[in-house]
């Protein structure tokens, strides 16, 4: 007689705010490894609430449970479910700035060993460590993790805690390409585990790892009935090429809007001052070294980006790229100790942090990870325009006006009044995504940008990107680890060496 791990049967949420358009059902079976699918928003994390029993049932609706061979009943216990918001253990987003100013005393924060526990060793706490590099972050201070390394810390201790059933939300996202391969690897030789079972969800619909053996899709608030993996991509590639022949429509007439919209005075919104400098260095590092203690970040490094120019800047997690985004957005301190000019002003020469920041659009997963305020999204946005953390500057209606422009060239025109922390995740990037085109900046510096958006919505805001940077006088650096996010307007690569 077949296992049923996990049944879920016409489930609805008590709490209307969290509640899924229709009753839905799931009969998990013993042995299988599921990828629950769907686009932003569609409530793949919602149904994971039920799932998890985080979210009380309403009615008859009903959930049961067979943990079995584990002895232990309890559903905490047995399901580990992993957001990788990749928050550091605490929701103060003062984690953001002591990470990028080093304010904190390492002494009061912890470390990455204390967060482990006590482990034992086995073939399993080996096999992580060795992957994921643990032994050389086990002193590091939890704050100082680049976004790939903390990913890789959660899966460590998760795993270490031997569940029976770990649910990861979009693992992948995040990791450069040779950690995403091991990472694989590793979820493959787990799968073939006695009494282990891997529930993905994930946004990137035509990604689906070769060891899941069903998926259940999630359109509209609705499951749909559960389907093998092979049936699944055969009815994905049909449908998707059917869906990009419409988007095609639609992207031409955003890339006319982008197009249309008037041209920056670059010389004047400089400055007189600065004019001599208008075609010439936004950018410049002359032998530029950053150290946190007796970790080297960045060494002796050479870079000018001019006018214009679109770079690509890529490494290994770890490599730097987030420090040396960080000395360009003026949110680094060592910055004064260093020859760095930005925009053909030395820093440090009396130019404030607010000076630099105005002609900067920026968005990364460590600015969403820190970005809590639970305004209305058009007033997220609307905070890009003094780039203050919340809304302290009412902008005028015309401002608005702009706000709710670059919302509906991001697809979440209508979610302006929702307020930002209801939203989805991938929601909540393209709300900031259109925060960071709002002042219409003319460096645009983009550290993975398509993070956690569905397959659809890489491609708009690709396409949105492209269309940006074929404007006159814009300045984009952009971060991914994946090269097929790249637009095709990119004119120069970076590579950061990881510094051991």
């Amino acid at each position: 007689m077949d296992q049923h791990t996990i049944q879920l049967t016409e489930a609805l949420a008590r709490n209307p705010e969290v509640r899924l358009a229709v009753p839905n059902s799931l009969d998990l079976l013993d042995g299988e490894h599921l990828a629950i699918m769907g686009p932003n928003a569609a409530g793949k994390s919602l149904l994971v609430d039920m799932l998890t029993g985080k979210a009380a049932l309403l009615g008859a609706g009903r959930i049961k449970y067979d943990f079995r061979p584990s002895p232990a009943p309890e559903v905490y216990k047995n399901i580990k479910y992993i957001t990788f918001r990749d928050t550091y253990g605490s929701t103060d987003t003062n984690y953001y700035y002591q990470m990028r100013w080093n304010t904190t005393d390492h002494d009061e924060v912890p470390v990455v060993r204390q967060l482990l526990g006590d482990y034992e060793e086995s073939p399993l706490q080996r096999q992580l460590f060795d992957l994921f590099h643990i032994d050389v972050m086990l002193d590091k201070p939890i704050i100082t993790l680049s976004s790939g390394e903390m990913r890789k810390f959660q899966l460590t201790k998760i795993l270490l805690t031997q569940p029976r059933i770990v649910i990861m939300d979009n693992p992948f996202i995040g990791l450069d390409a040779a950690t995403r391969t091991q990472l694989d690897e590793l979820l493959t030789e787990l799968s073939h585990m006695e009494g282990l079972q891997i529930i993905l969800v994930l946004s990137m619909l035509d990604q689906v790892p070769a060891f899941i053996t069903h998926v259940l899709p999630v359109i509209g608030g609705k499951a749909m009935p559960k389907i093998t993996r092979e049936a699944y991509l055969r009815h994905y590639a049909q449908r998707d090429r059917l869906h990009r022949e419409k988007e095609e429509i639609v992207y031409k007439e955003l890339q006319q809007k982008i197009k249309a919209l008037p041209v920056r005075d670059s010389a004047a919104s400089m400055g007189n001052a600065q004019c001599s400098m208008i075609d010439d260095e936004i950018v410049r590092l002359n032998k530029v070294s950053i150290r946190y203690e007796e970790r080297t970040i960045l060494k002796a490094l050479d870079w000018a980006v001019k006018r214009g120019e679109k770079w690509a800047l890529s490494g290994a997690n770890g490599s730097g790229k987030s420090t040396l985004l960080s000395l360009i957005c003026a949110d680094n301190p060592q910055s004064y100790a260093c020859d760095i000019s930005l925009f053909g002003r030395k820093r440090g020469t009396g130019e404030s942090i607010w000076d630099i920041k105005k002609h900067i659009g920026y968005v990364s997963p460590e600015m969403h990870r820190a970005y809590l305020k639970n305004l209305p999204s058009v007033e997220i946005v609307a905070s890009g325009l003094h780039d203050t953390i919340g809304l302290y500057v009412k902008p005028k209606p015309e401002q608005f006006a702009i706000c709710r422009w670059w919302m509906d060239i991001f697809g979440v025109g209508h979610l302006m009044e929702r307020p930002f922390l209801r939203l989805s995740s991938g929601e909540q990037r393209l709300v900031l995504l259109a925060r960071a085109f709002v002042k219409d900046p003319e460096l645009l510096i983009l550290d993975e940008p398509l993070h956690g958006l569905d397959t659809y919505n890489r491609r708009r805001v690709k396409r949105i990107i492209e269309a940006f940077c074929r404007r006159p006088d814009k300045t984009m650096i952009m971060v991914t680890h994946y090269a097929e996010e790249l637009p095709c307007t990119i004119t120069h690569h970076l590579h950061l060496e990881k510094i051991e």
